[in-house]
């Protein structure tokens, strides 16, 4: 790998201005990425690729590249100027990671880039750093597993310790690292069908012709996953709507609250929309989907997606889902409630979650989705349903969270409890559906508890002539 295949442009570099923007500027990865990449739109395939690959690996395994660091620099990350520790994080991936790139070559490159970005007096320092570790690399220790095991995985899969602490101990040891291997792991793009306009076997074969990998979900029967493409929006079927992109555990959660022909849905916090788009192409013409959520740019999301998807069933308002709103109130057979987490279920497709959670988050916003459940739940009709689903895995957001609710609200009543792990193939996901009791209410309900007392008295008074 050259370091500059094209005459203007050197890849490394723009990867250390991802780098960045994410660790030192707070950019959200995926938007440092795909700004890059349409700026240099032009870039040819292969670099595209490589700029791609080389930010999102150094980011996923950012844990594990600083502690490699550190076993061989006097001067510790965490003392270094950003930019210095971007330069050499992205080497170090390269040294581990990336076959095709030559030892050499990272040293080389990341002494030239610590000249480049102004640093030519610690060029001496980035070579002696890359080249000790290029040289040990079969030495390179972890902490002591049987000692030392939350930082051990810590180390290892580049989770927080914290994290790590809390999947051992709400779901064991071996579901914790199977999980936390399994965000490693290279995903393919799961997809929904519109399968009411095109068929799967006509879908599939116009997705190969275009070089595209496709493969049936076993689980979902209008899903699909892809992978061997460059840019999704290049494919036809998605621009068209024929296609969505969603995790295989947000579509079951849809399955789960089993919307039916002629429903209404409301979708508390929905943007950008994928649960309302599937639960409209459930529910048919006959049925409506109110998507909702608490901003116009939200909302604009969830309009863009109607409008690809061709959904004339659906619609998107601006509402905050703590606000109740009266309107609503005992209109929605089912109310979707997937609610605003700490997506620590997701770490596998959105790294910088796992570096942007804590726990005083954690207890943030189980308390907003406790506040959120208090009032959404008034929009459910009697003999409806209430879906509730994070894309989290503390028990304190989920399974604690949907007991805590039902214990103050006996008209609801528990059917269907889920919690989905990444190495199952989906995304770390939780779901629950909850079924509201048919209860009469108001005057009505008093008039008929009256008349009922009143038969049951007269009743008594024949009996007793009787006798």
């Amino acid at each position: 790998m050259t370091n500059n295949r094209n005459d203007n442009v050197n890849t490394r570099n723009l990867v250390v201005d991802i780098l960045l923007a994410v660790t030192r500027d707070g950019e959200f990865s995926h938007i440092a990425i795909r700004d890059v990449l349409d700026k240099y739109r032009y870039l040819p395939k292969q670099d595209r690729a490589f700029i791609t690959r080389l930010s999102q690996g150094t980011l996923e395994r950012m844990i594990e590249l600083d502690a490699i660091i550190n076993q061989f620099s006097k001067t510790k990350v965490k003392k270094m100027k950003p930019v210095i520790a971007a330069i050499l994080r992205s080497g170090v991936y390269q040294l581990k990671y990336m076959d095709s790139v030559p030892d050499s070559a990272a040293c080389n490159e990341a002494v030239k880039l610590t000249v480049k970005r102004g640093f030519s007096g610690l060029k001496g320092f980035v070579n002696g750093v890359m080249r000790n570790i290029a040289r040990n690399l079969d030495q390179i220790k972890l902490p002591d597993a049987n000692k030392e095991p939350e930082k051990y995985l810590s180390v290892r899969y580049s989770v927080p310790e914290w994290i790590v602490a809390r999947f051992i101990r709400q779901y064991g040891t071996e579901t914790c690292e199977k999980s936390l291997e399994a965000f490693l792991q290279p995903h393919p793009t799961s997809v929904q069908v519109d399968t009411d306009r095109i068929s799967m076997e006509e879908i599939i074969a116009s997705l190969q012709e275009q070089g595209v990998t496709v493969t049936q979900n076993p689980e979902i029967k209008r899903a699909l996953f892809l992978s061997g493409y460059e840019a999704l929006d290049e494919i036809e079927e998605f621009e068209n709507g024929l296609l969505y992109v969603q995790d295989t555990a947000s579509m079951l959660a849809v399955e789960m609250a089993a919307p039916k022909p002629g429903d209404t849905v409301i979708d508390v916090c929905a943007a950008p929309g994928g649960k309302s788009v599937y639960a409209a192409r459930m529910i048919g013409e006959t049925g409506h989907v109110e998507s909702r959520d608490l901003t116009e740019y939200k909302v604009a999301m969830i309009e863009d997606n109607i409008e690809r998807c061709q959904l004339s069933n659906m619609t998107a308002k601006v509402w905050d889902a703590t606000e109740f709103d009266a309107s609503a109130e005992e209109k929605a057979d089912v109310v979707i409630a997937d609610l605003p987490c700490s997506g620590l279920g997701v770490i596998g497709t959105k790294t910088d979650i796992k570096y942007n959670a804590s726990e005083e988050k954690n207890q943030e916003l189980a308390a907003l989705q406790q506040e959120i459940l208090q009032v959404v739940c008034r929009y459910v009709k009697p003999d409806g349903t209430l879906l509730y689903s994070t894309c989290t895995m503390t028990k304190e957001e989920n399974e604690e969270n949907v007991h805590k609710f039902l214990e103050t609200h006996t008209e609801f009543e528990l059917e269907q409890m889920r919690q989905c792990f990444p190495y199952e193939g989906c995304d770390g996901f939780f779901m629950a559906k909850m079924h509201r009791k048919y209860q009469m209410r108001g005057e009505i309900a008093h008039l008929i508890a009256a008349r009922m007392s009143e038969d049951i008295l007269e009743r008594s008074i024949i009996w007793k002539k009787q006798i």
